[in-house]
């Protein structure tokens, strides 16, 4: 918490001084802008002065005409090369800071995101692991009868896979960005693939009530690890946001000639304003001290990563009467009878 307060503390201190500097800038071209224009009326006068000592008006009245609008016209140039110049220098100095306070005000934020990764990261990796220990410690200090032991032992699996995925997921995002991940493609039975995602979820989720509609003989061209992550990757992101015992509901059917993969919940829903944000990476909605959900904002950014290489598009839209809906669309597959 000091952390945070610390960050932002530090970064309001910087668009201070950052806005003092270029105010301090801005003011000091002014200034010398003054100073300039000052000098060419002083040069000025000083010609007129010494125009009238050089040339008499009256015996010499059209030479002194023209000497005399000689001067006036290099004082209009030189006015019109000091505003020139110097709005040139001024649109370069703002044009400058625009991209230097952007750059700076990104790395801000995404130092901040990554800040808030770190701790939802460490608060992620600790739950399992304190919950494995806790299981493992009253195994090995208590005679308990062979069931409460067969229990302890599966949420101790049930948890150490959960840490197991969050490893995968930070390992796989970080390989998706540095292109070193190479899909490994081949033909599968997308709905197979499916139904079998469904019965190892409905399994290890008892919070929530998975409901599945998948049509048969669905096949596809792709990584059966891959296409595995997206459907517990939006599964599981339901589960986090949406109230118990309500119902999530995954599809996958044909609609106007293209492959449509939905999951659906309960929960609150998501703002208009954030719904292209939550893809990206280390993003989530609210902040670490408001939100309640776990999670290491990996999830979507991986399950929109995916769905791009395997030449489809996600969106998200609402649930109606409440809650989120996550659409995957793929333009290619084809469907095998049996």
């Amino acid at each position: 918490m000091k952390k945070i307060f610390s960050k932002m503390q530090e970064g309001k201190s910087v668009s201070l001084i950052y806005f003092l500097v270029l105010a301090y800038t801005i003011v000091a071209l002014i200034w010398w802008g003054v100073l300039l224009f000052r000098q060419s009326e002083q040069i000025t006068r000083f010609e007129r002065q010494n125009l009238s000592l050089r040339i008499d008006s009256l015996a010499q009245p059209v030479e002194h005409q023209l000497e005399l609008q000689r001067i006036n016209k290099d004082e209009h140039m030189r006015s019109f090369k000091y505003i020139g110049e110097g709005g040139i220098f001024l649109g370069i100095i703002l044009l400058g800071a625009l991209f230097v306070y952007r750059a700076v005000w990104k790395y801000m934020k995404l130092s901040r995101q990554q800040q808030n990764f770190m701790m939802a990261v460490t608060h992620e990796l600790k739950s399992p692991i304190a919950a494995a220990k806790l299981n493992l410690e009253t195994i090995r200090r208590h005679r308990l009868d062979e069931e409460k032991q067969a229990k302890l032992i599966d949420n101790t699996i049930r948890e150490t896979n959960r840490l197991d995925q969050l490893c995968n997921n930070i390992l796989l995002a970080a390989q998706l960005e540095t292109h070193k991940y190479q899909l490994f493609r081949e033909p599968l039975n997308f709905s197979a693939l499916l139904e079998g995602s469904m019965k190892e979820l409905c399994g290890r989720i008892g919070t929530h009530n998975i409901r599945a509609e998948i049509a048969p003989h669905v096949w596809m061209e792709g990584d059966k690890l891959m296409l595995q992550i997206i459907v517990n990757n939006l599964v599981e992101n339901a589960v986090k946001y949406a109230p118990r015992q309500t119902d999530i509901s995954v599809s996958l059917f044909e609609s106007n000639g293209q492959l449509k993969l939905q999951v659906k919940d309960e929960g609150p829903g998501i703002p208009a304003e954030e719904r292209k944000r939550i893809f990206l990476k280390f993003y989530r909605v609210g902040n670490e001290n408001t939100r309640k959900a776990k999670g290491s904002g990996l999830g979507l950014f991986l399950t929109a990563k995916i769905v791009e290489q395997h030449g489809g598009y996600i969106e998200v839209k609402d649930n109606l009467p409440t809650g989120a809906c996550f659409e995957i669309t793929w333009p290619e597959y084809s469907i095998q009878t049996a």
